[in-house]
């Protein structure tokens, strides 16, 4: 059975800076708990229609990242994902073509938003997911896999605060 979870927060910088930041699959890492030790194995660039200098995944871009499913893992899980769709400076998705989901497909948006009279950004992932092993898969989310979810992005969220320039100011997340 599909899944869904959504998120959003808004942060005090512009919309270019914060999808470029997203766009690129190497600040990946850092979104991620250092105990997992993330890495990206290999990523194929197909670069978007007009992209300037900065480093974009563009529609065909294949990435693979490795990281280990808990602290005490000595193995370590591969993901590869496809970005499936890529509209520069609103949105892009990325689904899994090969990993620990049946299904994932993870949609970022970004949108120019206005916090109290303050221009910013309001950062939106959606995303949609399906357990492997069919009821044991189900019973393995119902139990806790469900609020893992929630804690990993809880924890982005945080740490795009902290890394994306005025990160620290105003900060809204649902």
């Amino acid at each position: 059975m599909r899944q869904t979870f959504a998120t959003s927060q808004w942060i005090l910088c512009p919309v270019e800076v914060v999808f470029a930041f997203f766009a690129n699959p190497q600040n990946l890492i850092p979104l991620m708990p250092r105990w997992r030790k993330a890495r990206v194995e290999e990523a194929r660039i197909v670069a978007p229609p007009g992209a300037d200098t900065c480093i974009a995944a563009g529609a065909g871009s294949i990435v693979t990242i490795s990281f280990r499913p808990n602290p005490l893992s000595p193995i370590r899980l591969r993901w590869e994902a496809k970005i499936s769709e890529f509209v520069p400076n609103d949105h892009f998705c990325d689904e899994q073509m090969r990993g620990p989901f049946a299904y994932w497909k993870h949609c970022h948006q970004v949108r120019a938003e206005s916090l109290y009279g303050v221009a910013g950004t309001r950062i939106t992932d959606e995303v949609v997911y399906e357990m492997k092993m069919g009821p044991a898969g189900e019973l393995a989310h119902g139990l806790f896999f469900s609020g893992q979810v929630a804690r990993l992005f809880a924890f982005r969220q945080v740490q795009v605060e902290k890394i994306l320039p005025g990160g620290g100011g105003i900060s809204q997340r649902t």
